[in-house]
């Protein structure tokens, strides 16, 4: 069996930063800060990364609780990270968890745990390698 792979497509023309983005039959852009060259019609990069962790742990904690029928009304994540010309080698993105619902405090710790089972935050967590070829 063929493996499936995760896809996006991102196209820039000489819209100074505004990026296109293509995944799954879904658009958004993502785009600079206009102190920065950009319009500021969509997310920075980084944004986006964020965006995708808090996301990915937000639904993995919500299946979680739906799974074991756990009162969990609500999840709100805070993520940040340094600004992009300040990455280098060794960055932590920060995490900080809110639930709100009729939860004991062995089933916050749980759910803790289990944030950090999403997909995305084993890819950020793991040597990532980046091959890149000429199309």
């Amino acid at each position: 069996m063929e493996e499936q792979k995760i896809t996006a497509i991102t196209e820039l023309d000489r819209s100074n930063y505004k990026t296109k983005i293509y995944a799954g039959g879904h658009f958004i852009y993502a785009d600079e800060p206009e102190d920065m060259g950009g319009t500021d019609e969509g997310m920075p990069p980084a944004a986006l990364l964020l965006a995708s962790l808090g996301s990915c742990t937000a639904i993995t904690i919500r299946m979680y609780a739906d799974r074991k029928g756990i009162q969990l009304d609500s999840i709100k994540i805070h993520l940040a990270i340094s600004r992009e010309d300040q990455l280098d080698e060794g960055k932590t993105i920060n995490v900080k968890l809110e639930f709100t619902g009729e939860l004991s405090s062995e089933q916050i710790n749980r759910l803790v745990e289990i944030s950090e089972k999403c997909p995305i935050h084993k890819i950020l967590s793991n040597p990532i390698r980046i091959a890149t070829v000429l199309a």
